[in-house]
């Protein structure tokens, strides 16, 4: 029995490469930013959760093959006085997540005419949260060396319109 690497808790092997991105959420009030973050970094969700002042940090890791990808999260308020600040946070990110009313059926038809990923999701149920930033972390580049003075995994913005490789296996459950 041969071993490619040291073992992780949950039994996996444990990845080779490490990429970071930066990754916004944005959209208008309480339509459930917090709510997906919350679920997917915490697994936890708040029937009444509390409106975002300005903007939340948090960070999760997703596993493909032998690359963990770190997202560093970014959840901006959507409350009008907070618009004129939304650029600050989300200058340099590699990915963005809009979130919307799910009455407004308008963003299908958005996605599909701009070759965007689309994916309803539910905070309240988890449906299709893991699955969301799964087939992001698939889409953002794994393999180009960082420009001149950026970080880790800063070389450049994420190509939506580019169809995700198949992962093999997953070395992450959450």
């Amino acid at each position: 029995m041969t071993s490619r690497g040291p073992a992780r808790p949950n039994g996996q092997p444990q990845a080779s490469k490490i990429c970071q991105f930066k990754l916004v959420l944005l959209g208008e009030s309480a339509v459930g930013k917090s709510s997906v973050v919350l679920r997917f970094v915490k697994g936890q969700f708040h029937e009444y959760q509390e409106s975002t002042i300005g903007a939340a940090f948090l960070t999760q890791s997703v596993c493909l093959d032998d690359t963990t990808v770190k997202f560093e999260i970014w959840d901006t308020a959507g409350q009008e006085r907070y618009h004129s600040l939304a650029p600050m946070y989300y200058r340099g990110a590699q990915a963005a997540i809009v979130v919307y009313d799910i009455t407004n059926q308008e963003a299908q038809a958005y996605a599909d005419d701009n070759s965007l990923l689309f994916m309803e999701t539910s905070a309240k149920t988890a449906m299709n949260i893991n699955d969301l930033f799964l087939a992001i972390a698939k889409k953002l580049p794994k393999s180009e060396p960082p420009a001149l003075g950026a970080g880790p995994g800063r070389s450049r913005g994420v190509d939506l319109h580019e169809q995700p490789q198949q992962s093999k296996s997953q070395c992450c459950s959450n």
